[in-house]
């Protein structure tokens, strides 16, 4: 089982992190107006004046299924192909929170903001010329210090440096040599990496005793180039980091009822080597073909439930639109983020000694992208179909400071 600091693959919208922190995930990843943990600055950094002074430990056991199809190739490469040679991921992750003043609070949030995973051991291109397994791992590590200040009662804003670490690597995808820009710099490098920074902004506002919104944006960061990976990256290896943003509702239903809302935008389509389609100039080239992703929007629904001073329970469920366009199936068979609904239940037990302890568990039922005109004829035309489904236990462990 592959170990990964802190993501080899996460339950995804598109490729971002479906939430962060364990309590989030219980209530399918709600988080810009429900603060609960020392991760909430990964969405508002607002947040961090509501949770008190806190260590937030978590660990999510992930396992996706992914897999693809190809039919009527002129080439033979029709069959079914399965992604999941390596299928479990082991992924951490820590927040802290200090309350400086009553009006003033900072805090530091460790996470994965996204990643994918694919390993064919029979390869899908291998008609095409491709040999050995084929797949790509993409890992993105965020680091996000964090302030929260108070301007006025019943409202905070918040701000935060990210720093991002993404790491690459694709094999079995030398059939694409003769469409790049940079020949020998396409597959099988081994892993590369690269860095750059962003910045979050929220507001956190107490409207009413029962009702909270609230409102965030996380900048684009663009991201040194994938030097290895010149070759297969628009831009000679460019692979930015997209914005988003997002509101946020909760309302306080019932003396231990709590309803949220979340609706989020990410800008998949802004990052060339992600929006741009396969179609058109060479791999690697400025401007040249990418995954052919779309921007999407994402609509989070929780509830969460104090059933007595020790127990408090969870659940959620988030719906997001499909990245990946009919038309766009082919490449995406190394990263087929085709899931869309998310159905989470999670609870927290506070023990005798002050520790509280947390679970989440979180299912995302297959979903199948079929191709239309998805091969290109110079690949022997034909369709490629892809699917995905997700499974994730997460645990975690806090402590009031």
């Amino acid at each position: 089982m592959p170990l990964a600091w802190p993501l080899a693959a996460l339950a995804t919208n598109g490729y971002f992190a479906h939430g962060y922190g364990v309590r989030s995930l219980g209530v399918a990843g709600v988080s810009i107006a429900l603060p609960q943990d020392g991760l909430v600055a990964a969405s508002n950094p607002a947040g961090n004046l509501s949770v008190g002074n806190r260590l937030d430990l978590g660990v999510h056991f992930f396992r996706p299924d992914r897999g693809a199809a190809i039919r009527g190739n002129g080439y033979g490469a029709d069959g079914e192909y399965s992604g999941n040679q390596t299928h479990n991921f082991v992924i951490p992750e820590l927040g802290y929170v200090r309350q400086a003043s009553s009006d003033l609070a900072w805090g530091v949030a460790v996470y994965g903001n996204g990643g994918m995973n694919t390993d064919y051991d029979r390869n899908p291109f291998a008609a095409f010329g491709s040999r050995g397994m084929a797949g790509i791992d993409l890992q993105q590590l965020f680091v996000t210090p964090s302030v929260a200040f108070r301007p006025a009662s019943g409202h905070s804003v918040g701000a935060a440096l990210t720093f991002a670490y993404q790491r690459f690597a694709a094999t079995g995808l030398s059939a694409f040599e003769g469409m790049t820009a940079h020949p020998g710099a396409v597959t099988d490098r081994g892993h590369d990496g690269s860095t750059g920074w962003g910045v979050k902004l929220g507001w956190l506002g107490q409207l009413r005793p029962d009702l909270r919104l609230g409102a965030s944006w996380s900048s684009r960061i663009e991201m040194s180039e994938f030097d290895r990976y010149r070759g297969l990256f628009e831009g000679g290896g460019g692979f930015d980091i997209p914005a988003s943003y997002g509101v946020g509702v909760a309302w306080q239903a019932g003396r231990a009822l709590t309803l949220a809302a979340d609706w989020q935008r990410i800008e998949y389509g802004s990052v060339k080597s992600v929006g741009n389609p396969l179609s058109g100039g060479a791999l690697g080239s400025d401007g040249g073909p990418g995954f052919g992703w779309n921007d999407v929007s994402v609509v989070k629904l929780g509830a969460v439930h104090a059933y007595d001073d020790r127990l408090t329970l969870r659940a959620g469920a988030s719906r997001v639109q499909q990245p990946v366009p009919a038309s766009q199936t082919f490449f995406n068979i190394l990263a087929p983020g085709v899931v869309r609904s998310h159905y989470s239940l999670g609870a927290s037990l506070k023990g005798a000694g002050g520790g509280e302890w947390s679970l989440a568990y979180l299912y995302a039922p297959k979903v199948t992208v079929s191709g239309s005109g998805s091969i290109p004829p110079s690949f022997g035309g034909g369709e490629a179909t892809l699917h995905m489904r997700e499974q994730m236990l997460s645990v975690g462990y806090s402590r009031s400071l």
